[in-house]
């Protein structure tokens, strides 16, 4: 099964590209990756849920990857969550929310929005956050401006910041994360204005969520990876206070980039968690 690439019309003559998988018309899942990466973080996940029988959309958000970049530098959070509406438009009700870091947060502020989905999967992610690993997040996607003359640079730079991950011998499965710049050297495939969103308040989401109405009626899932430096215990009971039916699936061994480091346990938590709360059929 190979997936569809489409491009979905976002407003301002721009578009965000995603690729679709498995039969048109069953209930939607979508895939929203996080800060710094591209959908392609997903396509396991994508196929495998494709091959349950769900509708998958899988996309870069704005700015990352093939999507188009904003040309005023806006990449607030309520316009993500605006560009996700578009995103749910293209598939089929009833529609699940799985979101990793920056997509978790997307998928928070849309449905605290009024983008209601039948279930909600956050990967890594709360509200209440390690400010300590935000900063590590911010920091690494802060450096090498000038970018990296070749692959090698930058799995080197991967390697330093998650060092709990073995450097893969293959690094040509970098290049998807990398644009050549006109300077002929490579670069993250993201627009690097949006680190100026990630430097606004901190609180906004806390206080979007204590003003939110559908928490006690969707069915939601944290995945956590048990030595991430962004979720804290503290954050989980934060989110259980605020998500009184909130399902907790800890995956051992991994890190805040859960689907990489553990992907078929990743896989696994999140198609079991969707087939008894949005099931087929």
């Amino acid at each position: 099964m190979k997936p569809e690439t489409i491009r979905i019309p976002v407003g301002d003559g721009l578009t965000i590209a995603a690729d679709i998988a498995g039969p048109r018309g069953a209930p939607t899942v979508i895939l929203g990756h996080g800060g710094g990466q591209t959908r392609h973080s997903w396509d396991k996940a994508e196929l495998q849920l494709a091959q349950a029988g769900y509708f998958a959309i899988n996309y870069d958000l704005r700015g990352h990857g093939e999507s188009d970049w904003s040309p005023d530098g806006d990449y607030s959070i309520d316009l993500r969550a605006k560009d996700l509406e578009q995103v749910a438009a293209v598939g089929s009700r009833p529609v699940a929310l799985v979101g990793a870091s920056l997509g978790g947060v997307t998928s928070l502020v849309a449905a605290s929005h009024g983008l209601e989905p039948a279930a909600i999967v956050l990967v890594d992610i709360v509200p209440k956050m390690s400010q300590e690993g935000v900063g590590r997040i911010k920091a690494f996607m802060s450096a090498n401006p000038q970018g990296f003359a070749d692959l090698n640079e930058a799995a080197d730079a991967v390697a330093a910041y998650y060092p709990e991950r073995p450097r893969p011998k293959d690094v040509s499965g970098l290049r998807k994360n990398l644009r050549e710049g006109a300077d002929g050297r490579l670069h993250w495939h993201w627009d690097p204005r949006m680190m100026e969103d990630f430097r606004r308040d901190p609180h906004y989401l806390l206080n979007l969520m204590d003003a939110a109405d559908w928490t006690d009626r969707v069915p939601t899932l944290l995945v956590r990876g048990m030595k991430s430096d962004i979720v804290t215990d503290d954050g989980v009971e934060d989110l259980k206070r605020r998500i009184p039916a909130l399902e907790i699936a800890d995956i051992s061994g991994a890190g805040h980039m859960v689907a990489g480091d553990k992907n078929d346990e990743f896989n696994s938590a999140v198609i079991e968690f969707l087939t008894r709360v949005m099931p087929l059929g």
